[in-house]
């Protein structure tokens, strides 16, 4: 069904995010693989999270679901979980898949994996290499390691040390997991920082884990036949789903907006950095720690941008943001080059693609070189021309971002369906319109 949104605002009040999918993936796989009972609070129940509750109760660990938002994982401890019977179906979740498959090559499992025709069309090889050199055997239905693919893990593990070819906190975390299955120490180098969950979380349950710099690298090693032990999760605020609520209030004149309780962790701060340095008015309130992770609340005010030449080695930590920064930069005074978006043509779209076709439908000016996209800014006091039909091609964050740009747009924006948001932020549109958000279901004028 096409949703339409439509100029409003000020958006004025409190939105509380969606718990953060990051830490709400790990939670319940480390969870599950600790002994003892590990309580999460602040769940993100969107459905990529809730196919890997179901993947690691299929496998043996017991799932309860007290309240909103709040779990308990009874771990079977190491070596205790069990072969699936059935294929885990992990939907859109390409997180979910890929530490899933590490879980599985570390624990000596047999598994068959599967999800919808998003997650069937992006590349699994980038994982499934590492964990075939520690061992494990994969067996493909699907092409050129893609979905549906059965694995075979190895019990015990072959410990390796291994160079990350690629930045992909996935990747990493996969071969942290598989090593905690593994006889002796199994290395990750990174030439180029990405997400740090995994370190943290796994450090929390009592790993062996150590982090340290070597050079230019940053050196991760983790001891196999380490039991980790239930322990309580608070998830904070996702900064990823913050981004759509926080990027309206900068844009809508007269905003005025608090995030409370929104994680801050370094690997994951590039947009809040990025709209810093582009003008945003964001106070970071009561800064604290929250199981391991940085914490705060934010208060966002409207704002004039400027556009700014975004580094290719902050990709990174905002991989995800880019869709929601180009409607940022639409709306900004003078050009926003952002680089080294190799990454996101092989995300839950070519959203590369998507965002520029976006944009140009929406009279905003706009083009790829390479890896690079660059947008013309409409100018501080322009609005955006809007007025355009968006292809989301089922990707949760194209559909927000172009909602987004239809809240500041002289025209409406629509986008062809919105049934994808719940993957991650189940409530999005409700908690938008509850701030003064104009978004309806719309027709697509044909």
């Amino acid at each position: 069904m096409p949703f339409m949104a439509s100029k409003s605002g000020p958006f004025v009040g409190k939105i509380i995010a969606p718990g953060d999918k990051s830490i709400s993936h790990r939670a319940l796989i480390f969870g599950a693989l600790a002994r003892g009972t590990t309580s999460i609070s602040g769940v993100l129940e969107g459905e990529d999270v809730l196919a890997t509750g179901e993947a690691v109760a299929a496998m043996g660990a017991e799932v309860e679901r007290c309240g909103v938002g709040k779990y308990e994982v009874t771990g079977v401890g190491q070596f205790g979980l069990r072969n699936p019977v059935a294929p885990l179906d992990l939907g859109n979740s390409g997180t979910g898949a890929r530490l899933l498959m590490g879980l599985v090559a570390g624990q000596g499992l047999c598994a068959a994996f599967d999800g919808d025709s998003s997650l069937r069309s992006r590349p699994m090889g980038r994982v499934l290499v590492p964990l075939e050199n520690m061992g494990a055997r994969v067996s493909q239905t699907g092409e050129n390691y893609r979905l549906p693919l059965t694995l075979i893990g190895s019990n015990p593990a072959i410990p390796i040390d291994y160079p990350m070819p690629v930045a992909s906190a996935q990747v990493k975390s996969a071969i942290l997991l598989a090593g905690l299955g593994a006889m002796g120490t199994t290395i990750v180098r990174e030439r180029h920082p990405t997400r740090d969950h995994t370190e943290r979380m796994l450090a929390h349950f009592g790993a062996d884990i150590d982090v340290s710099q070597e050079g230019d690298d940053t050196v991760i090693r983790v001891s196999g036949k380490n039991s980790l032990v239930g322990r309580d999760i608070m998830v904070p605020g996702d900064p990823s789903s913050a981004a759509f609520p926080l990027s309206a209030a900068i844009l809508a004149p007269g905003s005025d907006l608090m995030l409370p309780g929104i994680m801050i962790n370094p690997t994951r701060a590039g947009l809040l950095t990025t709209l810093v340095e582009m003008g945003a008015d964001i106070a970071f309130l009561n800064e604290r720690d929250a199981g391991g992770e940085p914490v705060a609340d934010l208060h966002v005010k409207a704002s004039a941008l400027r556009g700014i030449e975004v580094p290719a080695a902050r990709a990174p930590s905002m991989i995800d943001e880019y869709p929601i920064l180009a409607i940022l930069a639409a709306a900004a005074t003078g050009t926003t080059i952002m680089r080294g978006l190799s990454e996101l043509r092989v995300k839950e779209s070519d959203r590369l693609e998507a965002v520029l076709s976006g944009l140009k439908a929406n009279g905003v000016e706009a083009r790829a070189e390479g890896d690079d996209l660059i947008v013309e800014g409409c100018g501080a006091g322009a609005a955006i021309p809007g007025g355009g039909m968006v292809a989301t091609h089922m990707d949760h964050r194209i559909a927000m971002s172009f909602l987004v740009m239809g809240l500041v747009s002289d025209e409406p924006v629509t986008i062809d369906s919105a049934e994808m948001i719940a993957t991650s932020y189940p409530d999005f549109i409700g908690s938008m319109r509850a701030v003064g958000a104009c978004i309806e279901e719309g027709d697509t004028g044909s």
